[in-house]
């Protein structure tokens, strides 16, 4: 009984200790919470976009896995300069964060394992529209204490977006044609990059909003004078094939010009400006306008 006694006194030790170091842990976090954030850990291909473009050197501490893939990542290359996470719970712990930060997709259940080990944990929605990009910017720049910053980027993005609306004339019609026959109407961010390139989105005309799928023999009777295709992944799949169906080969090969989505439509970055701007040099092309 004695033996059993003692084995039952040390573990009652053991687990008085575990509380208090538990209960100075979650002490310690606000103070450390209180001045800017120095360990931080991106776990959203997004977030990972955001937080490079306005993190103080040596302020972001590993991005996802995915920023180093350049189908959808523009800062593939700027990635590689990061430690990098599969965003699982146990390996950001290890690393010791004191802001982790996450996309609405990302599984909660990640999410409440991190704070319920005292890591703040700041989740960011998906952007779709132009206007949202801005309030992304200034949402990370709340986050990582870096908010001149980010009114300076969110300043430029303005100006810019400005002198691209003001690029106007002829206005061809263009429709988004993706995967498993999918395209984008308004309440999208890929809609808003269309309309500010000066294209009339054929895709809405036709009724068709966010993310409902439009059959080919549809795509047809539209006719949009460009069709607007995304960079398939090396290799290919069954969801991709639609895209390159004779109806939709048709559709592109009588054009003018062609055009895809690529890794500056992903995400609600300043890179957004990038591919409005280049799609507005197809709508030149088109319509014969000078810049």
């Amino acid at each position: 009984m004695s033996g059993f006694v003692r084995i039952f006194e040390h573990i009652k030790t053991l687990a008085a200790r575990v509380l208090v170091t538990s209960a100075a842990l979650l002490c310690a976090v606000p103070a450390a919470q209180a001045g800017a954030p120095e360990r931080v850990v991106s776990m959203n291909l997004c977030t990972d976009q955001l937080a490079m473009m306005l993190a103080a050197e040596g302020q972001l501490l590993s991005v996802s896995r995915i920023a180093l893939d350049p189908h959808v990542s523009p800062m593939a290359e700027a990635a590689r300069d990061y430690h990098i996470n599969s965003g699982q719970a146990e390996e950001i712990y290890l690393m010791q964060p004191d802001l982790v930060l996450a996309g609405d997709y990302t599984p909660q259940t990640t999410l409440d394992m991190l704070r319920g080990l005292g890591i703040r944990v700041e989740v960011f929605g998906i952007t779709s529209s132009l206007d949202g990009v801005t309030t992304q910017l200034a949402k990370m720049g709340r986050a990582l204490h870096r908010t001149s910053r980010a009114k300076a980027m969110i300043a430029d993005f303005e100006a810019r977006r400005a002198a691209l609306a003001a690029d106007r004339g002829k206005r061809p019609s263009a429709l988004l044609y993706y995967a498993n026959g999918h395209t984008s109407g308004e309440g999208s961010l890929a809609h808003d990059i269309l309309e500010l390139a000066g294209f009339r989105n054929a895709a809405q005309e036709a009724g068709y909003h966010f993310g409902r799928k439009m059959p080919l023999e549809v795509l047809a009777l539209t006719d949009p004078d460009l069709v607007i295709t995304s960079t398939p992944y090396p290799g290919g799949s069954r969801a991709e094939a639609v895209m390159a169906h004779p109806a939709v080969k048709a559709l592109k090969e009588g054009r003018t010009s062609t055009a895809v989505t690529d890794h500056d439509w992903v995400c609600g970055t300043p890179r957004v400006l990038d591919a409005a701007a280049r799609l507005a040099e197809v709508r030149r092309e088109m319509t014969g306008a000078q810049p």
